[in-house]
């Protein structure tokens, strides 16, 4: 149930992230009530995973996986050009949130 948690949070924080975006500094409603609810609604679930993770591994794959998404969200749905050096960076940290789960013990399985 805890990864589910945490595959939860991170998709309510790259919704309210994306809907950031779109939010025009707060001025348009819908897009700003996605910020807050899915803002609200992450960190809400990583406070759950919390009970079950440590927080170092736990925001490491919530940040990392996060930060990834958004910016393969940006690439494909937002056409935002991403050079060989973001796409680099992005497989790292994908690396690394996969070094976390095959080599950590720290993490439920």
């Amino acid at each position: 149930m805890v990864w589910l948690y945490l595959a939860f949070a991170i998709a309510a924080e790259v919704l309210a992230t994306t809907a950031l975006k779109f939010s025009e500094g707060f001025t348009r409603p819908l897009p700003s009530l996605l910020v807050l609810g899915g803002y609200a609604g992450a960190f809400y679930l990583l406070s759950k995973v919390l009970h079950h993770m440590p927080i170092s591994i736990a925001y490491a794959i919530w940040s990392g996986v996060g930060v990834a998404l958004v910016g393969i969200v940006g690439w494909i749905w937002l056409d935002q050009k991403l050079d060989v050096g973001a796409l680099a960076g992005i497989g790292l940290i994908i690396a690394g949130v996969i070094v976390i789960n095959l080599f950590s013990s720290v993490t439920p399985h």
